[in-house]
């Protein structure tokens, strides 16, 4: 370790607070620093190589070789108008990236409200129900639907929507009246289910719900085109417009959150676009800028917009830096490249070539289910395949954070292992890869999980049944 190195280590361990981290262990054991990036790679301050096998965190989608054209849009923009409020006032590069946003939207959604990223972008769309429901005679309704062990954010809005309760715990009682619902895993489905039949207990679930919870103080539904928290759950076929059925009959709004999703992360600019439904409201975050800036959104329907253009009602949120116009620069340079490069087109042909090198891990007797889309894919990881009996309490922990979280990084992978539920293993790598990157993380994967297999069978049963902590 080099002086410069051991003095920033020392520094980070007296001064810096990492997210969502155990800081015992990092102070203790020291920190990963990550200190530059190259294409699809990122490189820490000891010369180690990693694929950035997450994009950052689901957000670096033209990867880390763009940052001189995008700086230089950055650059220009703040020698001309570094800085501007969105309140009362508007600016150029916010209006053209709101007219860009909206001719990629789904027909029928053109108009959007900038955030400074993904929380405020969910909490922001609830207001917006929750007002335009006020503003058409409902003023009972504040309630949100959810799914169970989805993410949704951490401000007290979002979290209110988040159903994983590791996170919401803490800070109970949660400000925004929300009841969960079952989500689209089905893995864990009894056996010999349809797709049709799964869809069919889903939408059941969901209308029991309204009717149970008295659809007149329900505002809104929110849902990801395909869930995060869970690992990459897919929808059945018929979910999606099954769901735009329900919340149309009962006066509900249907919130896509695509903070993940949106710009390209499953192939195509919107989650609608891909699934065949048109949402009420559309949250947006990470893809945006290519995780340039920090930056996010709310896409609304021409139906969401009408009462707040019509003088009917006030959209009483703002948020100081909401459409920067630094940030509506390099949001507009980093579409312009997804553009340019054809980065969907990349992602869709991709896309089989993905799930052929992961399912390829499917001999691997802990490998329980390979599912996902685009460049957004994970593995259930299970003690045991015959019965899915998931890796639980101690067990997972040690596996997940001390045998193949080091088996991986030590080969050169960054990704994210989960076990906030049943455990899995997440890859969402740059836009930009090409094929033969997931041919590579399947080579490492696999050398990875075969050491699971070996400290796996050290555990005995019992061990590996304690409570989730």
């Amino acid at each position: 370790m080099t002086g410069e190195s051991s003095a920033l280590q020392s520094a980070a361990k007296q001064h810096l607070m990492l997210h969502f981290s155990d800081m015992k262990s990092l102070s203790e054991e020291g920190m990963t620093i990550i200190e530059r990036g190259e294409g699809v790679h990122v490189f820490d301050d000891q010369g180690g190589r990693y694929i950035d096998g997450l994009s950052g965190l689901y957000c670096a989608s033209l990867g880390h070789s763009h940052g001189d054209e995008i700086g230089a849009a950055a650059h220009e923009q703040m020698k001309k108008l570094p800085y501007a409020t969105n309140w009362t006032v508007a600016h150029p590069p916010s209006i053209e990236l709101a007219e860009k946003i909206a001719s990629l939207a789904p027909e029928g959604m053109n108009k959007v409200y900038f955030t400074s990223g993904g929380s405020e972008s969910v909490e922001a769309a609830w207001k917006m129900a929750v007002q335009w429901q006020q503003a058409n005679g409902h003023e009972r309704r504040r309630k949100v639907i959810a799914r169970r062990n989805a993410y949704h954010g951490v401000t007290m809005g979002a979290l209110s929507f988040t159903g994983i309760p590791v996170c919401r715990t803490p800070f109970d009682p949660l400000g925004i009246p929300t009841v969960h619902v079952g989500n689209t895993s089905n893995y864990h489905r009894p056996e010999g289910e349809t797709e049709a039949e799964f869809c069919a207990a889903l939408l059941a679930e969901v209308e029991a719900t309204i009717e149970f919870e008295d659809p007149s103080t329900i505002a809104m539904m929110i849902a990801e085109p395909v869930q995060n928290a869970g690992g990459c759950l897919m929808p059945p076929e018929g979910y999606w417009q099954g769901l735009r059925k329900i919340c149309d009959e009962h006066d509900i709004l249907l919130c896509s959150d695509e903070v993940i999703c949106a710009y390209g992360r499953i192939g195509t600019w919107f989650g609608g676009q891909k699934f065949g439904y048109v949402p009420d409201l559309i949250t947006f975050a990470k893809g945006l800028t290519g995780a340039h800036f920090s930056m996010g959104g709310v896409l609304m329907s021409d139906k969401v917009a009408e009462p707040f253009f019509d003088g009917r009602a006030d959209y009483n949120n703002g948020y100081t830096f909401g459409g920067h116009p630094v940030g509506s620069a390099v949001a507009l340079k980093s579409l312009e490249i997804l553009e340019r490069e054809n980065v969907l087109e990349n992602v869709n042909s991709n896309a089989p070539v993905a799930e052929e090198a992961l399912k390829s891990l499917l001999d691997i007797p802990i490998v329980g289910q390979i599912r996902g889309t685009g460049h957004f894919w994970a593995i259930e990881v299970v003690r045991d395949r015959e019965t899915k009996e998931p890796f639980k309490g101690k067990a997972a922990e040690h596996l997940f954070k001390n045998v193949l979280s080091e088996a991986l990084w030590h080969r050169g992978l960054l990704c994210r292992l989960d076990d906030r539920a049943d455990p899995i293993i997440q890859i969402a790598p740059p836009l930009v890869a090409e094929p033969e990157l997931f041919t590579e993380i399947a080579g490492i994967l696999r050398e990875g999980l075969e050491i699971t297999v070996e400290q796996a069978g050290a555990i005995a049963p019992a061990e590996s049944s304690i409570s989730p902590i």
